[in-house]
């Protein structure tokens, strides 16, 4: 491979890493919390933790930094009614 090659390999694979290493950082960051407990209500942090990194899937993996407004309005009202669908489920297992 030429210099070109790996110049260009490398800002290709760049925001991917970066992404990864992130979300694996998060995760460690989630998991090492829910695993010591350092106070009692760590489940504030555990879940904007969790929102951060729903974030960088959103706003990374599926491209919306880079799609036109209406794009980004459907994909946000459809991100909407999947999280009113995680509460009603939740609501469900809570109160039974």
């Amino acid at each position: 491979m030429t210099r070109t090659d790996w110049a260009m390999l490398r800002r290709v694979l760049r925001v991917p890493c970066i992404t990864l290493v992130a979300l694996v950082a998060l995760l460690a960051i989630n998991v090492a919390l829910g695993a010591t407990l350092p106070f009692r209500n760590v489940w504030i942090v555990e879940a904007g933790v969790a929102a951060c990194m729903v974030a960088i899937v959103l706003l990374v993996s599926m491209d919306l930094l880079d799609e036109t407004p209406l794009i980004r309005l459907f994909s946000s009202i459809g991100f909407f009614w999947l999280l009113i669908m995680f509460g009603m489920i939740l609501t469900d297992y809570l109160y039974r």
